[in-house]
């Protein structure tokens, strides 16, 4: 694979086995991914998958959905019910993408059109990948201490966030979701959904930012035979694998001006045509779109549509920073902890106080997913049942001298105001809105202080 995409990721290439009682499948598949060191195991048919499944797991299975003796279908109930830990890919030739679909609502994660590219093949298993390195839960499932399907949160914040998700899911009102990288954006979008009339229909995440622009029409609209070079084949897009459920854009400011344009469209009429087609096809889904950035700042920019955005942007939610909300960073640990320990041998009981004080000192600039990474590499490679001070990785350790300033004796009340005030500033890189909103006070108090005790700004 020329783009290197499937072994970037940090726990290296997954092992797939690929189940299809064609020979000529099988053998490209493991062309296409053995040279990036991916181990890949052939099945000829559904007996066989399960027998080596059984000897051994697997993080992805390529199944075709049409063989002899146990079918794609049956071997794929049989998978979810016997290896729910595996994500399973279907193989179907054009005329069975009706039953593909089917099979994702028994579990499956995608769906492969014979005859497919390389490229299809890698941007598929990319996807597939990605939510097992995410450790993405089962739909519905919650975990001791989440707030909302393995959202953790108890502080008021983040329960200001599952009141506005439990009040928005019933409806089919678009939702706008920003916050930092990292905070969760996903997660609340498969929540909304999982609580939503449309659950038992397609969730379908599109990261903005991964689409090649080229493609990226074709990949959402879908597009008939011969409307470009290399449509070879009709080919069904992303949205009508949504019908009827929900539709999450991650990253929505990374859409081009022209697709920006046609997704408003598709808002306002419920309708869409395939690239190259004069046909309109009648659209029934919830849309999701997430930001990490400022969207009025990008429509003052001219890089986002400002109807585009009051479209969107019906049911607003902010995801706090970690930073925000420090309280929650001891159920998450615990979290965190009995989640990797589920996918390991070890068996980490907790974190002493004194590890949870240092990371709540830190100002995580990753959210809660470089706290679980943090976690992850800890359980990795420290022993103890129990998480301790000298196991929290250097770049948190380091940063608690900064915090000896407000331990000093003989300072007075606005020695420890100015001191604190400075530490927040330089922990947002001088952001006085940030700033002040960790402080709790606004933005003209700030800045009346900052000029009172003649504090850097600049950072």
């Amino acid at each position: 694979m020329a783009n290197k995409r499937l072994n970037g990721k940090p726990n290296g290439c997954p092992t797939i086995l690929v189940v299809d009682d064609e020979k000529v499948v099988r053998m490209a598949v493991r062309r296409a991914v053995e040279s990036e060191g991916c181990t890949v195991s052939e099945a000829s048919g559904g007996e066989e998958a399960l027998d080596l499944l059984g000897e051994s797991p697997f993080d992805i299975v390529l199944l075709d959905i049409k063989m002899p003796g146990m079918g794609g279908v049956e071997t794929l109930k049989r998978i979810r019910s016997d290896h729910a830990r595996t994500a399973v890919v279907m193989i179907t030739g054009y005329p069975s993408v009706e039953t593909a679909i089917e099979c994702m609502k028994l579990g499956a994660v995608d769906y492969l059109v014979k005859p497919f590219r390389v490229d299809d093949l890698e941007s598929t298993l990319e996807r597939a990948w990605k939510r097992l390195e995410e450790g993405e839960e089962a739909p519905g499932r919650e975990d001791e201490g989440a707030g909302i399907h393995s959202i953790v949160g108890r502080g008021p914040a983040m329960q200001k966030v599952f009141t506005t998700i439990r009040r928005a899911a019933p409806s089919d009102s678009t939702v706008l979701i920003t916050g930092e990288s990292g905070t969760g954006k996903e997660l609340v979008a498969r929540a909304i959904h999982d609580l939503s009339p449309r659950k038992d229909n397609e969730f379908v995440p599109v990261d903005c930012s991964a689409l090649v622009e080229s493609l990226l029409e074709s990949e959402l609209f879908g597009h008939v035979k011969g409307s470009f070079t290399g449509a070879y084949q009709t080919k069904h897009g992303l949205f009508e694998l949504a019908n009827h459920g929900t539709f999450f854009f991650d990253e929505i400011p990374n859409l081009s001006q022209n697709i920006q344009a046609k997704l408003l469209r598709v808002i306002q009429e419920r309708e869409f045509m395939k690239v190259g087609s004069q046909k309109r096809i009648k659209l029934d889904i919830r849309i999701i779109a997430s930001s990490n950035r400022d969207l009025q700042e990008a429509i003052k920019g001219g890089t986002f549509r400002e109807d585009l955005f009051y479209r969107l942007s019906v049911v607003p939610i902010r995801l706090p920073p970690l930073r925000e909300r420090l309280e929650d960073i001891p159920p998450l640990v615990e979290h965190f902890i009995q989640k990797h320990n589920r996918k390991s041998v070890r068996h980490v009981q907790g974190a002493s106080k004194a590890a949870l004080d240092m990371l709540a000192a830190y100002h995580w600039p990753g959210n809660v997913r470089e706290l679980e990474h943090t976690i992850e590499r800890i359980l990795i490679l420290e022993d103890g049942d129990t998480i301790l001070p000298e196991h929290l990785p250097a770049f948190i350790t380091q940063r608690q001298g900064e915090l000896q300033i407000f331990s000093e004796e003989g300072t007075t009340l606005e020695d420890l105001e100015r001191r604190y005030i400075q530490f927040v500033l330089r922990r947002t890189k001088g952001k006085r809105q940030e700033a002040a909103r960790i402080l709790g006070i606004n933005r003209k108090t700030l800045t009346h202080k900052i000029n009172k005790y003649g504090l850097r700004t600049q950072f």
